[in-house]
């Protein structure tokens, strides 16, 4: 069976981004090696995203993800995306059941907050792993929007970082 992993950084008031979509404030931490990013992007077989994500990821500079087959949860077309990068629309349950057809074991729930409702409405996600930095950003979207359903999390692991930020790890209560 394939794991939905959510990895994501979120502010102490549970925002994953600026209102104009910076995500600037990440930087205040330490290296993303220290919540074990590295290891956990090896592990994985694909990577799920929002098209906000999507933007603000090309808006970075280079497509850091050119390993990994990527699917953009989007209604508008990608113009000249990059390599292994594709669109999808229509129900999430489909495309989830895509990328078990696939045969991928692992699969980052990248975000935004949208598309986390949704894996989570069908009840898919499996892991959230969260890295809480201390600061307030007031506005910007959130990890949770409105409408995510009621959903049990296990505590499998919480660790302090540098810079007053907290690694937690969530496995869903079935």
């Amino acid at each position: 069976m394939t794991v939905f992993h959510c990895h994501i950084a979120a502010s102490l008031d549970g925002r994953i981004a600026r209102a104009n979509g910076s995500v600037d404030w990440l930087e205040m931490t330490g290296p993303p090696e220290e919540f074990g990013l590295d290891v956990f992007f090896a592990g994985i077989d694909a990577i799920l995203m929002g098209r906000g994500t999507y933007d603000t990821v090309l808006r970075m500079g280079d497509w850091p993800y050119e390993a990994k087959p990527t699917i953009v949860v989007t209604n508008r077309s990608l113009p000249d995306p990059p390599p292994a990068v594709e669109a999808r629309t229509g129900a999430m349950a489909a495309i989830v059941a895509e990328l078990e057809a696939r045969g991928c074991r692992r699969v980052w729930v990248e975000g935004g907050g949208v598309v986390i409702r949704q894996i989570m409405e069908i009840g898919r996600l499996d892991v959230l792993e969260v890295a809480v930095l201390p600061v307030v950003l007031g506005c910007g979207p959130l990890l949770f929007p409105e409408g995510t359903p009621e959903t049990r999390f296990a505590l499998r692991s919480s660790t302090p970082r540098s810079g007053g930020a907290l690694h937690l790890v969530y496995d869903r209560v079935a």
